[in-house]
């Protein structure tokens, strides 16, 4: 039962990891660092690096929580741990 609670939380882990790495990339590299080569594409008649700056990292938060809902619950099914 503990190698189970183990793999559970191994598991909820990598998922938080990996939505973290998603909205730090979007956020943070995309928005700030990469803003001054992406200002060449635009998207709505607006530079990109500056959409991701101001709306793409909030919309991919909300997609991320939606994402990150969806996924929990599939890792609570999978490890009998969901509530019904």
């Amino acid at each position: 039962m503990e190698d189970q609670g183990k793999a559970y939380w191994s598991a909820t882990l990598r998922l938080i990891g990996g939505i973290l790495l998603v909205w730090f990339l979007c956020s943070f590299v995309a928005g700030i660092i990469f803003a001054p080569e992406l200002n060449s594409i635009r998207l709505g008649g607006y530079p990109l690096g500056f959409w991701f700056a101001q709306q793409g990292s909030i919309y991919i938060f909300i997609a991320l929580i939606f994402i990150y809902a969806k996924m929990m619950g599939n890792i609570d099914r999978r490890f009998d741990v969901h509530e019904e």
